[in-house]
């Protein structure tokens, strides 16, 4: 039986996924072998140490100690492309409630005072101030290509906008799903130059944040509209604030409200909810519980942030899913090791990420423990299972 830890109100739909004859899911358990997390931070927490594998159920993992985990052999699961639906459409909201000044207008209306009379006329001699533009023709820059990004810019291309992007780790895959219109950047100072909108989904890192600064809105185009539904921190705010005052941007919408933002008049600054839909937190809670049982059972890795990818159909047999420091000669002590206590490999599969390798090794029977523990011995070795033991 294993047993699931969850640190916050994770989708029925996802725990669903979770049979209930093999796993036991509660809010308050003791020893577990797993973790389901949202937005619970997890810095400061006493992870335990029987602890195999910790699931985040949405894109980000800032709030996970993702180095500390690796460095005890634990895969931190995300859900990419769950909510990308759900980001999207906030996206084109955004950039329809700047365009069309939807925001300034309602509060306008909101204020009117007097009989129905006296609203009609302030209307008609108000409604000037809140002219917009429209979105056909119009240029959005898109800084991150991964699956958000890249379902931003085919609804924005669907739009009749000129579409450009910018993602020098962008994958094959994600390349093919672009619509043929989408033009690349080759830096993103080029994209800055040449759009009129431009929208950010990429993670915050030491290298993405405050991207955007002074510097670099000195070179937006006249009207420019920036949209931050990725991470806080990627923009530097005051320097945003400025340019609005300066009336170099038109427009800031945002998921990340502060004292700076929350008041200023060119700014629409929403509670965080680019990913708040029924559906994406669904979506996120079925990935991630997938994910996650998949790693428990059968060793197999799918969307893990830092561990590599790795995929071995199951033999009939017993499995060992061994974690190790990504260096020479590890598959040929543990083969050696196998090899002494008279086991036959059915199946292997190697894999390795950064620092970090997974072996995945079908044998014929179940390994003695001794032999286990001479594996787990190795100096490099960081954790090892046998499944179906």
């Amino acid at each position: 039986m294993y047993k699931i830890l969850t640190l916050n109100n994770i989708s029925v739909a996802g725990l669903d996924r979770l049979p209930r004859d093999r796993y036991e899911v509660a809010s308050e358990i003791a020893h577990p072998d797993a973790i389901l997390v949202r937005s619970a931070n997890m810095h400061e927490m006493d992870i335990p140490e029987t602890v195999l594998a910790i699931g985040r159920a949405g894109a980000g993992v800032n709030n996970i100690p993702v180095g500390g985990m690796t460095g005890r052999g634990v895969p931190v699961f995300n859900a990419p492309g769950a909510n990308a639906n759900a980001v999207k459409e906030l996206v084109i909201a955004g950039m329809l409630l700047a365009a069309r000044n939807i925001t300034q207008a309602w509060s306008f209306a909101r204020g009117l005072t007097g009989d129905d009379t006296a609203i009609r006329k302030a209307v008609e001699s108000g409604k000037k101030q809140f002219v917009g533009f429209e979105l056909p023709g119009r240029t959005l820059g898109v800084i991150g290509l991964g699956a958000i990004g890249v379902e931003v810019a085919n609804a924005a291309s669907a739009l009749g906008m000129k579409v450009i992007g910018y993602d020098p780790t962008i994958t094959v895959r994600r390349a093919w799903q672009l619509e043929s219109g989408v033009e690349q950047a080759s830096s993103v100072d080029e994209l800055i130059r040449r759009a009129d909108f431009i929208s950010f989904h990429v993670p915050l890192t030491d290298e993405t944040r405050g991207l955007i600064n002074a510097e670099r809105l000195r070179h937006l185009r006249a009207g420019g509209v920036l949209l931050n539904f990725s991470r806080d921190g990627i923009i530097d705010d005051a320097a945003a604030v400025a340019a609005l005052d300066a009336g170099t941007l038109y427009a800031y919408v945002c998921d990340f409200p502060s004292n700076l933002m929350k008041d200023h008049p060119r700014v629409i600054a929403l509670p965080h909810i680019g990913a708040s839909t029924r559906e994406a937190e669904e979506n996120c809670a079925r990935m991630v519980a997938d994910q996650v049982r998949e790693w428990l059972e059968d060793g197999n890795i799918r969307n893990a942030v830092n561990f590599p990818e790795i995929d071995l159909p199951r033999n009939k047999g017993y499995r060992l899913a061994v974690v190790n420091s990504n260096v020479p000669n590890m598959v040929g002590q543990i083969s050696t090791d196998l090899a002494q206590a008279e086991l036959n490999i059915l199946d292997m599969l190697n894999r390795s990420r950064d620092e970090v390798a997974v072996t995945l090794i079908d044998v014929d029977r179940e390994p003695p423990e001794e032999t286990l523990a001479k594996i787990r011995a190795i100096d490099g070795v960081l954790s090892v299972r046998c499944l179906g033991c």
